[in-house]
This record gives structure tokens, sequence and C-alpha cells, in this order.
């Protein structure tokens, strides 16, 4: 066995983020890690790369790109990597798998914190808050006029899917005491569970047609990418509110834009962008009828914390020649 493989009882992980959970750190620590912390937030590349040298493990805390580049940094008795996120879209998967190096996500552990969150963004566009709470502020207020400010109630409505996978169902499983009128999802293929939701598989063309919600909960990758455009708002009902919790790069978001400003669609809630951080002075942002987010689905103490220990534990089970908890693939 070379000196690049061997197993060892002391073991070095480098942590992407200063402020990754202490309960995840102290497992780490406990079961005989030296951890070496990047200090900078977000940490510069040179200091990754700087510190990353001689490790045996990678803790990656948040959405850089996670490549070759960093591969190679780290040398050859690189054993196990885990990223603290459900998607991994900013990651070179393939380079992973050519180099055999196990790489681990926390993938169920964010679905509740994320599925709480897309209906608050369900609500909140839906319901005018962003444009309620400006009118405020702008002493707007036009009360007496029984017709202020309508919204669009969740009760009765048709909520659609576009991805139907753990976040997905996570909040189809809270819409069903909604009194929701269907739920429609759209996959590659149907799921076979489906009927613990009440969720009908539709095409593409279907969900938009008739949701009166229209929630994005699938990963991005190049089918996906772009996927809602202005062809797909044309298709729209000009009620719909339009909610993204998955990635902002699913949606042309000019053409978002151009539909919520026409009037196309009713209107849209974002916890997703591109870029993130988004400039201050997006256009998405002087809309009345958009909500946006920082990107807060997983932003809970008790998730974070979650995924930051499954993370922490991925990384162990590989050291320990285990299979991850769960593994990217």
């Amino acid at each position: 066995m070379s000196s690049c493989s061997a197993a060892r009882q002391a073991f070095k992980v480098l942590i992407s983020h200063p402020n990754v959970p202490a309960p995840a750190l102290d497992l780490l620590r406990s079961r005989g890690g030296e951890l070496i912390f990047c200090e900078c937030v977000p940490p510069s590349r040179s200091e990754i790369i700087s510190k990353v040298a001689g490790v045996d493990a990678i803790f990656w805390a948040r959405y850089q790109p996670l490549n070759a580049e960093i591969l190679d940094a780290a040398g050859c008795q690189l054993r196990a990597v885990s990223t603290m996120s459900a998607g991994i879209d900013y990651v070179d998967v393939p380079e992973f798998k050519r180099r055999n190096i196990p790489l681990g996500h926390t993938p169920d552990v964010v679905r509740n914190s994320v599925a709480e969150l897309a209906i608050g963004l369900m609500i909140a566009a839906g319901r005018n808050f962003h444009d309620g709470r400006c009118k405020i502020g702008r002493s707007q207020w036009r009360i007496e006029e029984v017709d202020w400010l309508m919204g669009q109630e969740i009760r009765d409505s048709v909520v659609g899917f576009f991805g139907f996978g753990g976040i997905g169902q996570a909040i189809a499983k809270r819409l069903q005491s909604w009194d929701v009128a269907k739920i429609l999802y759209t996959t590659r293929t149907r799921k076979p569970n489906e009927a613990d939701y009440k969720a009908e598989h539709v095409p593409f063309e279907r969900l938009l047609k008739e949701s009166d919600f229209v929630v994005v909960a699938s990963p991005l990758t190049e089918e996906t990418r772009e996927k809602f455009n202005s062809q797909a708002f044309g298709q729209m009902k000009s009620s719909a509110v339009f909610v993204n919790v998955a990635r902002g790069g699913i949606v042309k978001q000019s053409d978002l834009h151009d539909a919520l400003k026409s009037g196309r669609i009713f209107a849209a809630g974002l916890d997703v962008t591109t870029p993130e951080p988004l400039p201050a002075d997006d256009p998405l942002l002087k809309l009345p009828n958009c909500v946006v987010l920082p990107h807060l689905g997983t932003q809970s103490w008790k998730t974070t914390t979650e995924m930051g220990m499954l993370a922490a534990n991925n990384i162990l089970n590989a050291l320990e020649g285990k299979p991850m908890i769960k593994s990217a693939y």
C-alpha cells in the first residue's frame, strides 16, 4: 500500500468556512480530526489552495466551484470530500468519479426548512406582501377600497411542481391540509409514491397551463437551465404565482422580469437568483409583485446544524472505509 493511501487514525480536514456549526466541528475533533480553517468569508481561492495541501478530507460549506484545481492542490492523500449543501451543480462530479474520491452532500435534511420557506413565498407573493409593505412606507394605504391589493389564495388552487423529489414532496405534504384543488408535477418519470400526495404526473405544457401556483424544486442541469423563459411564462395563467426555491439558473431572469412587469403572470417569489448576491440595482428588485429573498432556504439553526452533522459523518464514514451516508454518486 502506498504512502498516499495508507490509513491513519489522526486526520486533517480543511473547513472551507470558519462559521460551520460547532457540533459538526466537535464531532470531527472527537474522532481525531485536526481542523484547518479558512478564515475569510467568503474564502479566497488562494487561501483555500494554500491551506488544502496535504489534507485527508475537505468540508465544503458553500457554493464556490469545487473542481480539479482544488483536488490537485489537495494532493493524492485526499480521501473524502463532503459539501454542506443539497445541490451540487457547482461541483465537477465527473472529475471526482475519475479520481475515485468519495463525494458526499446533504440533500435530505434540507427538505423541511426549504418546504416551509416555499409555502411562505407562495403566500407572500400571492397576497402582495412586498407591494403592501412598500405602500405603507409611501403612506399609500387605500384599505377603504374593497378591491385594494387583491391576491391569490392557496385554498382551492392547482399547485404545479417542476421537480418532485424530496423538497417538492415535502411541500406537497404540507399542502394536504390547505384544501388545494389539485397537485400536478412534471418530472422525467412518474413517481411511484405520487398517490401519497394526491399528485398527478403531467407534461410540462399542461403544468404551465393549469397551475395557479408553479413551484420550481428541480436540480439545475443542462436540461433544466433557463427552462422558465418567455415561452414558458407565456403559457401560464395571468393570475399565476411563480415560486423558485431551487436554482436561479433554471429561470431566464430577464424574461421573468418582463412577464411580471407586463402582467403576463401575477407575481413571483424567489429564494434563488442569478447571480447571487443579486445586485442592489437589479430590475427585479424594483417590481412590486416580486418577493426576493437572499437564499434563505436552509438558514435555520436546526437545519444548518443537521447539514453540518451529516457532512461530518459523510467524511468520517469515508475515512473509515464505509459508504457515505449521502453520497453524490
